[in-house]
């Protein structure tokens, strides 16, 4: 039984990574697709486990290679998604989360178009200011630029199947959490699971 792919997307300051880290924290069963990116790593960041983190001129050559199920740039730096390590995890039944943004989402779609995507929403954009605001990473010019780039982000919230609005953390890992287990009851999902006693009860 093969695993569900799930897209997961957001503007910056939504929630979007510290919801998922809970997430898969509870779910034996969800693994984060980690990326590769070339931007920089940051001082609480651990090589291979948030990011794979690569040079300009190699992540050029894995595109080359074709070695890529969707990537993207984002502020100024790349970021991609091994197609390999996602299709080996969903082979071995596990469900799998990507963390991406619009444009990736559209690539993904385009290879694999059962792939279910939640898009999460700031509440409101003060918030989201507030949010940027509060890391103390960013100059008021980049939090500027990044509302103005998560604005655009979010005008794209119909192409997603479901939208959850992180306003309350708990709800929303509730909300996120309810998706997910959801879908593994439809039906193609429990009929290959369950084959067995379906078998022996119509027996």
């Amino acid at each position: 039984m093969k695993g569900t792919l799930f897209i997961v997307s957001a503007p910056s300051g939504a929630g979007k990574t510290s919801l998922l880290k809970e997430l898969v924290a509870a779910d034996p069963q969800l693994d984060v697709s980690v990326s590769h990116t070339t931007r920089t790593r940051r001082p609480e960041e651990e090589g291979g486990k948030d990011y794979h983190f690569i040079d300009e001129a190699g992540f050029v050559r894995m595109i080359g290679e074709g070695a890529f199920l969707e990537h993207a740039q984002v502020f100024d730096n790349y970021y991609g998604t091994a197609e390999a390590a996602v299709q080996e995890l969903l082979d071995a039944g596990q469900d799998v989360v990507l963390e991406i943004d619009w444009q990736g989402a559209r690539q993904v779609r385009k290879c694999i178009p059962d792939a279910i995507s939640i898009f999460i929403l700031p509440p409101s954009p003060q918030a989201l200011c507030d949010r940027l605001s509060a890391r103390g990473q960013d100059s008021e010019e980049v939090i500027s630029r990044r509302m103005r780039d998560a604005k655009n982000e979010m005008s794209h919230y119909a192409e997603y199947d479901y939208l959850v609005v992180n306003d309350d953390f708990s709800s929303a890992l509730k909300e996120l959490d309810a998706i997910v287990r959801g879908l593994r009851q439809r039906q193609l999902v429990q009929a290959d699971k369950l084959q067995p006693q379906l078998s022996a009860l119509l027996a």
